[in-house]
């Protein structure tokens, strides 16, 4: 699948594309597709306002090459209900999601490595759940695709995909990733049990204090 749209070309392997039905401006309430999220405390306004294809494209290619992937990679920026489509019609599944990877096939494969497709509205909900910009959502997003059109599946491996990505994210200097997420979700941190309090001090609690009505 190729995606067309307005296009934002700054380098012959990487391509942004923006929705036209994409609000340039996003606004701090957004609503994901799993949950309702307020901003965090310390995210400002403008952390929220969508990035330029500029920027986006800067990182594109850095993390691309960071994947080692060879080839053309266009990213879609859209919206919750284009990437619930895209969803549906690809994988079956009719919900909306944060990114979508669609590696390339057949003809032509060689020079191009495949598409994103990133749901902003979704990227903004995740970034004010997580305390971060939208812009640095986007690019976690744009990396977890990257892995997938290098042939990455951590729905399948052994762990493989979650060490590449975190491996990925600290050098180029991103929060926590998408599985490492999910992994946090599943596997929450234990609660320490309450401390036990000796049999004479329970006994001494109970015992009115001194001055004290009985």
């Amino acid at each position: 699948m190729r995606i067309t749209g307005s296009a934002f070309i700054t380098a012959p392997s990487t391509m942004i594309i923006l929705d036209p039905d994409l609000d340039p401006d996003p606004a701090p309430k957004a609503t994901s597709a799993k949950r309702i999220v307020a901003p965090a405390p310390q995210a400002k306004p403008r952390d929220f306002r969508l990035p330029s294809a500029r920027t986006l494209a800067r990182f594109l290619g850095l993390a691309q090459k960071a994947v080692r992937l060879k080839g053309e990679v266009s990213v879609l920026l859209t919206t919750d209900a284009a990437i619930r489509k895209l969803n549906r019609q690809f994988r079956g599944k009719n919900k909306a999601t944060d990114v979508l990877s669609f590696p390339a096939e057949g003809l032509g494969a060689e020079e191009i490595a495949g598409d994103l497709a990133v749901s902003v509205t979704t990227a903004l909900g995740q970034a004010a759940e997580q305390g971060h910009s939208l812009s640095t959502e986007i690019k976690v997003l744009i990396l977890h695709g990257l892995l997938h059109l290098a042939g990455y599946d951590h729905e399948a491996d052994n762990g493989q995909m979650a060490r590449r990505e975190r491996l990925l994210r600290a050098r180029l200097r991103l929060p926590q990733g998408l599985i490492e997420r999910v992994s946090a979700q599943a596997n929450p941190a234990p609660k320490r049990p309450p401390a036990k309090i000796p049999a004479k001090k329970r006994a001494a609690a109970k015992r009115p204090a001194r001055g004290a009505r009985p």
